[in-house]
C-alpha cells in the first residue's frame, strides 16, 4: 500500500491435483510465520448476501460442456477431476494498538474474496473451458483494461510546470526561487516621507533653581 507503508497484503498461490490434503505445501515459504489453516468450500460456505447469484451457486449450477455440478454435501470426496488452490495470505499492519484487529479484519475480507472468486471460476467453466493459454492471457488483458476504465485514472494532486523568468530577475540557480535584483524596500514597507515625527517627550526640560525657595 503506497500511501501507508506499514500496511501490506501478500498472497501466494500453488495448485495441486488433490483435495487439499497437502498440509506442508508452504513449509518452505512460511517456516517462521504463525499460520492458521482455513478450508474454503465453494459449495457450502456462506458468502455475503449482496454478492449472491443463483447462477453462480455451485449447488445449482451444472456445466453444459463438462457435465460438472451440481455440488452437493461431500462433493470433494466424490467428484473427479478435482484440484485444490492453496493460498498463503500474509497481512501486516504494523500500527500499535490496531494491528491485531485490522489484520484479522483483512484476513476475513480476503477469505470472502477468494470464496466468491473461486465460486465464479467454477460457475463460468463453460466460458473458459475451450480457451487456449493465449486466449486466457488476452481475456486477462481485456479484463484489466476494462477494470482500469471503470475505476478511472486519477491525475496527480500536485503538478509542476516550468515558467521561464526574465534573465534580469534571476539571481540564483534554477532550483532556487528567483528574487528581483533590487535593494529598495517593497512598497508596503516604505515609510512615508511626509509623515510627522511623534514627540514622546518635551524638547526642553526646566529644573527648579535650588537657591530659590
Amino acid at each position: 500500500c503506497s500511501f501507508l507503508p506499514k500496511f501490506s497484503i501478500h498472497i501466494e498461490t500453488k495448485y495441486e491435483d488433490n483435495k487439499g490434503s497437502n498440509d506442508s505445501i508452504f513449509d518452505k515459504e512460511a517456516k517462521d510465520l504463525e499460520r492458521e489453516v482455513c478450508f474454503i468450500d465453494i459449495a457450502s460456505d456462506e458468502i455475503p448476501e449482496r454478492y449472491y447469484k443463483e447462477s453462480e451457486d455451485p449447488k445449482y449450477f451444472k456445466s453444459q460442456k463438462t457435465g460438472r455440478g451440481q455440488l452437493k454435501e461431500g462433493w470433494r470426496e466424490t467428484h473427479q477431476p478435482i484440484m485444490c488452490s492453496y493460498k498463503l495470505v500474509t497481512v501486516k499492519f504494523e500500527v500499535w494498538g490496531l494491528q491485531t484487529r485490522v489484520e484479522q479484519f483483512v484476513h476475513k475480507v480476503v477469505r470472502d474474496i477468494l470464496l466468491i472468486g473461486h465460486r465464479q471460476a467454477f460457475a463460468w467453466v463453460d466460458e473458459w473451458y475451450d480457451m487456449t493459454m493465449d486466449e486466457v492471457r488476452e481475456f486477462e488483458r481485456a479484463t484489466q483494461e476494462a477494470t482500469n476504465k471503470k475505476i478511472g485514472i486519477f491525475p496527480p494532486a500536485i503538478s509542476i510546470s516550468n515558467i521561464s523568468m526574465p534573465s534580469s530577475t534571476r539571481s540564483a540557480p534554477s532550483s532556487a526561487p528567483s528574487t528581483p535584483l533590487s535593494t529598495d524596500a517593497p512598497e508596503f514597507l516604505t515609510v512615508p516621507k511626509d509623515r510627522p515625527r511623534k514627540k514622546s517627550a518635551p524638547e526642553t526640560l526646566t529644573l527648579p533653581d535650588p537657591a530659590k525657595k
